[in-house]
């Protein structure tokens, strides 16, 4: 239930681009800025500083190891993804099919914000799975919920930050809606398995938050601030400042919920 309360909110924010009735070009790329605010502030706040706490209370590698490891892996599986599309397109434009572009930016985009949605529901999963090893208490069972409130409060812009970008390309209110809502829907079948698996979970959660952190961060930086900044002469700082609101309201999210 917590976590398809999580998915909820992924969903309320992936319907605000039912309100853009018409595709313009300049706030579109505010709101793409935004998007790669939100996923380079989470990143951070959500998913490495995460990892490396829970890295800590580990005894294992240390956890920078731990966090570079992940982090880097992330990359590395969404480049070698980048890769595998770029194949598939060579080989459509070989047979004659007309490759698609906008698919391979879509599916970049949406596969990382899934991946990074799969630690997050682990994570509520293994708050509300350990509750069942120790003493129920008004506290334990308040840590429990404000996991899966603070992740679900940052879920909102998140679901923009798929939507918002798949509009930009030209999909349907609608068609944006139902893909940015199904990435969230990863949470709740990742936070079952968290809570049935939770001492294994546990010990794998590092890795997964940090190698969502680094799939994010590249799709970030290579997918959606270039393509923001494709009208920089004519709008020299609006996506930009898209991507400082979006840092900025991500990161007041994430520390004002701990």
């Amino acid at each position: 239930m917590a976590t398809l309360g999580t998915w909820l909110v992924t969903a309320l924010g992936a319907a605000t681009v039912v309100f853009f009735k018409s595709p313009n070009l300049k706030g579109l790329n505010i709101m793409l800025g935004f998007a790669a605010g939100v996923m380079i502030a989470a990143s951070f706040w959500s998913l490495l500083q995460p990892a490396i706490e829970r890295a800590e209370q580990a005894s294992g590698l240390p956890p920078y190891i731990v966090a570079t490891l992940g982090f880097l892996s992330g990359a590395l599986f969404m480049w070698l993804s980048d890769k595998a599309v770029s194949l598939a397109t060579r080989k459509a434009e070989s047979t004659n099919i007309q490759p698609n572009e906008r698919l391979h930016r879509i599916i970049m985009l949406t596969l990382s914000i899934t991946l990074h949605n799969i630690p997050e529901g682990l994570a509520v999963g293994v708050a509300f799975g350990a509750l069942q090893s120790q003493p129920l208490s008004a506290e334990s069972i308040t840590g429990a919920i404000s996991v899966a409130l603070g992740i679900g409060l940052q879920n909102f812009p998140e679901g923009a930050a798929v939507s918002v970008p798949l509009r930009r390309e030209g999909y349907s209110r609608w068609k944006s809606f139902l893909l940015g809502q199904a990435s969230g829907m990863v949470e709740p079948i990742a936070g079952v398995i968290g809570a049935a698996l939770v001492v294994y979970i546990e010990a794998i959660l590092p890795y997964a938050l940090s190698f969502a952190a680094g799939a994010m961060i590249l799709v970030a930086v290579h997918e959606l601030i270039p393509e923001c900044q494709r009208n920089r002469s004519s709008q020299p700082y609006s996506a930009t400042m898209g991507i400082i609101l979006g840092f900025a309201v991500m990161m007041l999210l994430d520390v004002m919920l701990g």
